[in-house]
C-alpha cells in the first residue's frame, strides 16, 4: 500500500513539475516572422506593444486596422520606431500631466 501511495505521489510531483516547464520550442508569439515594415497611418485604429518576455523572446508590435483586421509590425523598421517614439511621448505627456 505505502509503494502505492508512493508511486501515486512520485507521478503527482513530476505532472506538476512538467506542467510548469515550457516546451522546447513552444513559443507563444502572435506574430510569425518580421512583420510589415509599414501601414497607411490613417487606417490604424489601435496599437498594442508587446515587450520581450518568457513566452516570446522579441519584441512585437501589433497593429488594429480599421476594416483590415490586425497586422504586425517589424519592430526594426524606422515606421515601427517612430510609433513606438510617439507611445512613449504620449505616456510621458500624461504622466507629467498627473503630477
Amino acid at each position: 500500500m505505502k509503494t502505492v501511495a508512493a508511486f501515486f505521489v512520485l507521478v503527482f510531483l513530476t505532472i506538476v513539475a512538467v506542467k510548469g516547464q515550457p516546451g522546447f520550442g513552444s513559443r507563444r508569439c502572435l506574430c510569425q516572422g518580421a512583420g510589415v515594415k509599414m501601414v497607411n497611418p490613417k487606417f490604424i485604429e489601435k496599437v498594442v506593444i508587446h515587450p520581450v518576455s518568457p513566452s516570446c523572446g522579441h519584441l512585437e508590435v501589433v497593429v488594429t486596422l480599421k476594416k483590415m483586421g490586425q497586422r504586425c509590425l517589424n519592430p526594426e523598421s524606422l515606421f515601427t520606431k517612430h510609433i513606438i517614439e510617439k507611445i512613449a511621448n504620449k505616456k510621458r505627456s500624461a504622466q507629467s500631466n498627473m503630477s
